[in-house]
């Protein structure tokens, strides 16, 4: 196999961690994601490195070179190691002594075979040089170029090591598995066994998760699967997953980004924000969305209200749920909306109202103006009011 190149191997922030490590007569390797991606000709984001080195001798190492070094998993082997600017998770090699699913007692090894044994997927258990020669200790180059998604050995241990790759698994075949494969079958039997594990993660690991796997291009299977191994109602109980296929499509028909919030609403009706840990922005945004889908505005009047990007999420969400066709005339009406802007304001209903009964006369004056597609002029409406 030809070394990968690339700016993220070549840049000179990464190649000055590699070089302080090596010149001690340390291996340091590029691992997981970063290389998985790369493999695959996708974009390559996060920059992880994996070492003999001991997590002390990383950090003293760095220091003495100058680059800046944070304890960011120091207990798990991780330090971050920051160089020009840009940061790098450095790992040294490592198998788990013990773990209750949520946490692990690690100790450190000299053997990248061994290091790669305690990853959860194959696909992510590959390694790369400084100069981008791939390294394949437990033959998942196969399960990559065929878009497998396989737990690595025995599929229960994994699990057991760390309950959240149940929802990892479902994650990686989203994004990255071939939808016409299937799911690895031993895989499920495992996750269905251990489901009782999920309940002692906490919300924002499954929070995080969920956020992830919803803004795949296309979950819909992933999550259908999730229901049929139990593992959808271990989490949102409430959940209904019919409606997503139809939402994925009619967001490709419209060439409309993914939207995991979005997405999330048409699954479930119901407050999650706690249940997964949602921001306050997207706890508002969900029960925003919900809320709008048990009222009968249209959409020139969604837009008005809450914007152009809400109104067309309310649209895409209704079509969905109700097996409706998406209305061609609906993006015009939405423009208009977002752009109107109401042409009567308080002082031009005083002295005639006055504190509730303003109020009330206000909304009654917009509500007719909405309802005439904002045609009704200040005049025409100040003139009915009188």
């Amino acid at each position: 196999m030809r070394p990968l190149t690339g700016a993220w191997i070549e840049n000179t922030a990464t190649q000055a961690v590699f070089a302080v490590l090596n010149a001690a007569g340390h291996a340091c390797y590029f691992v997981g994601g970063c290389v998985r991606n790369a493999l695959l000709e996708a974009p390559v984001s996060d920059i992880d490195l994996s070492t003999n080195a001991r997590p002390k001798t990383v950090i003293a190492l760095c220091q003495k070179a100058g680059l800046k070094v944070i304890p960011t998993g120091i207990d798990h082997g991780t330090v971050t190691v920051v160089s020009e600017g840009m940061a790098h998770e450095v790992t040294s090699f490592r198998r788990d002594v013990d773990t209750d699913g949520r946490r692990a007692v690690v100790a450190f090894l000299d053997d990248m075979a061994e290091d790669a044994r305690r990853r959860d997927f194959t696909m992510n258990a590959l390694y790369a040089t400084s100069q981008g020669q791939v390294l394949d200790p437990l033959n998942g180059l196969c399960d990559l170029q065929a878009r497998r998604i396989r737990f690595i050995e025995d599929a229960s241990r994994r699990i057991q090591e760390d309950y959240l790759r149940i929802l990892r698994f479902f994650r990686f075949c989203a994004i990255y598995g071939d939808p016409a494969a299937g799911f690895d079958a031993e895989a499920l039997a495992a996750i269905a066994v251990h489901l009782d594990g999920l309940s002692s993660l906490s919300r924002e690991r499954v929070g995080s998760e969920i956020r992830k796997l919803l803004a795949a291009d296309d979950p819909a299977p992933a999550v259908a699967t999730m229901r049929a191994t139990g593992v959808l109602r271990a989490i949102l109980p409430l959940a209904d997953e019919r409606a997503l296929a139809p939402l994925i499509h009619l967001e490709a028909d419209r060439k409309t980004p993914p939207d995991p919030i979005r997405r999330l609403a048409v699954l479930c009706a119901h407050d999650v924000g706690a249940a997964l840990r949602l921001s306050k922005k997207e706890t508002r945004q969900h029960s925003e969305l919900v809320a709008a889908l048990g009222t009968m505005q249209g959409p020139a009047a969604l837009a008005y209200h809450g914007g152009a990007a809400r109104a067309l999420d309310v649209l895409l969400l209704r079509a969905a749920l109700f097996e409706t066709p998406f209305d061609s005339a609906s993006p015009a009406q939405i423009a208009q909306g977002a752009t109107a802007v109401f042409p009567v304001k308080s002082a031009d209903l005083m002295p005639f109202f006055q504190g509730a009964a303003l109020g009330k006369a206000l909304g009654d004056c917009q509500a007719r103006w909405i309802a005439s597609d904002f045609k009704l002029t200040r005049q025409a409406l100040l003139t009915r009011i009188q």
